[in-house]
């Protein structure tokens, strides 16, 4: 539906009928705190043993560890938001997908497994699937008439996958 703000705007009508943030796996935050505080631990130990003409190795370990942080909080979790036009996915600030309702073919229950996608985050399945996960739980499967299957992480699978059926039909 189109709703006609002013003669010279549009706007579509894009009532959320859903939204979730989906955080990532408890495996993940532990694996990437414990990183840090290896590398941050490194850089103190090598800036108080060196000699100062070398101090700049702390400023490097500390780069390096502010790097892999941010890194973590730009994926730390998986917005969904779906609307009678489309199901919006965004991963972290550059990966949003945005798909049309009416592309999807099929909507289904599934897993996301360590063994088809080799991790968590943007992943390519050994099943031929693109993947958004964060954890190694319930995701829903999408296909598309033409490309690849979509996965994503939910923790409703159930629910999403009810109202893009409705919103087929």
């Amino acid at each position: 539906m189109i709703k006609i703000i002013n003669e010279n705007k549009i706007q579509k009508n894009n009532n959320i009928l859903y939204s979730e943030w989906v955080p990532a796996g408890r495996f993940v935050k532990i694996t990437m705190l414990l990183i840090v505080i290896l590398i941050a631990s490194l850089g103190i130990v090598f800036t108080v043993t060196l000699p100062i003409e070398v101090a700049f190795v702390g400023f490097i370990f500390a780069t390096i560890s502010l790097i892999i942080f941010l890194i973590y909080w730009n994926y730390r979790g998986l917005k969904i938001n779906l609307t009678n036009i489309q199901l919006e996915i965004k991963y972290g600030v550059f990966n949003h997908k945005k798909i049309p309702i009416n592309k999807i073919i099929s909507c289904e229950i599934t897993k996301a497994k360590f063994r088809t996608y080799g991790g968590v985050g943007i992943r390519f399945g050994l099943d031929g699937s693109s993947a958004y996960n964060t954890d190694f739980g319930k995701a829903v499967k999408l296909t598309f008439q033409y490309g690849r299957p979509f996965v994503f992480s939910t923790r409703n699978p159930q629910g999403i996958c009810n109202l893009i059926h409705e919103l087929l039909i």
